[in-house]
């Protein structure tokens, strides 16, 4: 089993900053992609930033400039540093992880529970 834990939302006023964490555990063998996903109430879950195995990076157009995901591969964890933050982030925030467990010639597709972040305006 593997499983993905997020820590590190919360409530944070316009133009504040918050640090997400996603730690995956289980029998990981090899880690491909890892992302953040964000969804607000009423809207589909849409991707905000991913980054390879090699540390390339992608970033929706709405963060750019203000988002950074970054990742520790001795850790499997991904972070999402997000500054300047606005009413407009305010949604569930997903981790999601492509790993390829011990035994298994595959790679699936893991997602964590989410974690809220709310900016207030």
């Amino acid at each position: 089993q593997v499983q993905l834990v997020e820590s590190g939302g919360g409530l944070v006023q316009a133009g504040g900053s918050l640090r997400l964490s996603c730690t995956a555990s289980g029998t990981i063998s090899d880690a491909n992609t890892m992302a953040w996903y964000r969804q607000a109430p009423g809207r589909e879950r849409d991707l905000v930033a991913s980054i390879s195995s090699t540390g390339s990076s992608n970033y929706a157009d709405s963060v750019k400039g203000r988002f950074t995901i970054s990742r520790d591969n001795s850790k499997n964890t991904v972070y999402l540093q997000m500054s300047s933050l606005k009413p407009e982030d305010t949604a569930v925030y997903y981790c999601y992880a492509n790993f390829r467990r011990y035994f298994r010639y595959t790679y699936d597709d893991y997602w964590g529970r989410g974690t809220q972040v709310i900016v207030s305006s």
